[in-house]
């Protein structure tokens, strides 16, 4: 088996992360150019995915490329539509003022993300979670 080019670090509770890796899982289409792991769930093990915390990968994006450099935020986003060959959609996040206020609305979103999708914050998730909730090296 290859290893895939991008592991994405996601929130399968979500309902609008789950949609997002549903289009890029079919866009795949089979390839595994991209590994997808749902962070949600129980077995998620922060050691397998460099260290990346529950509460880390919960507050902002990750992706793991093969050689182990970690991407965040809209970086991830980018990386991941252009190995689907939708390359073309987050290239604007590039542009000199586009970018920073693309950045500036995902922050938003991220800290926003929980409450808009009807679940409960951070500490609440991670209250049941136990040790798997600190937070790492602030990747």
């Amino acid at each position: 088996m290859t290893t895939a080019e991008l592991t994405l670090l996601y929130d399968g509770a979500c309902p609008l992360c789950r949609r997002e890796v549903e289009i890029l899982r079919r866009r795949d289409g089979g390839r595994r150019a991209i590994r997808f792991v749902d962070i949600d769930d129980s077995l998620y093990d922060a050691a397998a995915f460099q260290g990346i915390s529950y509460r880390e990968a919960m507050g902002r994006v990750h992706g793991i490329k093969a050689d182990g450099q970690v991407l965040h935020d809209l970086a991830v986003f980018q990386d991941a539509y252009r190995l689907v060959g939708l390359g073309w959609i987050y290239a604007p996040i590039n542009w000199p003022l586009i970018g920073p206020l693309a950045r500036a609305l995902y922050g938003l979103w991220a800290r926003l993300r929980l409450r808009i999708t009807g679940r409960p914050d951070l500490d609440t998730l991670c209250a049941g979670r136990g040790c798997s909730c600190e937070l790492t090296t602030g990747q």
